[in-house]
């Protein structure tokens, strides 16, 4: 009897020792994934091929990142590493910067479906693309790669993400189940 009780002593010290870990990296000021200002987008070919971009790319490939109920510490600090990389290589809200990649490297990606990552549509399943949803926004990257240039400045852009915020918005102030997409290429 003497020895159950001492090691539920343990187990609650253990309990505690962890709970206070758990809260002390919440603390730690990385893992936080920071949206600059929409500078410029792309010449979209078409509303449509952003709308589905928006859905499926602009949580990483754009500085419209959402934060989600997943961001905290020690998962926040993937996310925030993901978004990195992605917007490293390519970044939607950024298109009058050089960019490693461009909207037709993107479309292979989509076409092949490396993009979004596997890993991503887990928790965003609302970001799965249908087969001909993949293949329309492969073939509206490719057309909007051949544009070339930006489109959108900083205010066009800025009124096209409140519009956009607006149209998800289901009067409530609350977001509907169309999230935001997930890309990147992952580590290594």
């Amino acid at each position: 009897m003497r020895g159950m009780a001492a090691r539920r002593r343990r187990w609650r010290w253990w309990l505690l020792g962890a709970a206070a870990l758990f809260v002390g990296l919440q603390l730690l000021p990385f893992g936080r994934v920071e949206n600059p200002p929409v500078t410029a987008e792309p010449a979209w070919d078409s509303p449509r091929t952003r709308a589905l971009a928006a859905r499926a790319c602009f949580d990483c490939h754009s500085n419209r990142s959402t934060r989600q109920w997943y961001h905290v510490a020690p998962v926040s600090w993937l996310v925030a590493y993901d978004v990195a990389r992605a917007r490293e290589h390519l970044n939607f809200s950024e298109w009058d910067r050089e960019q490693e990649e461009d909207a037709s490297d993107a479309a292979g990606e989509v076409e092949d479906g490396d993009m979004p990552l596997r890993r991503y549509l887990l928790v965003h399943p609302e970001a799965r693309l249908t087969d001909a949803e993949r293949a329309e926004l492969a073939r509206g990257l490719e057309e909007t790669d051949r544009r070339g240039e930006p489109g959108e400045g900083r205010e066009e852009a800025a009124e096209a993400a409140e519009e956009a915020a607006e149209e998800e918005d289901d009067g409530g102030g609350r977001r509907r189940g169309r999230g935001r997409g997930r890309g990147g290429r992952g580590p290594g």
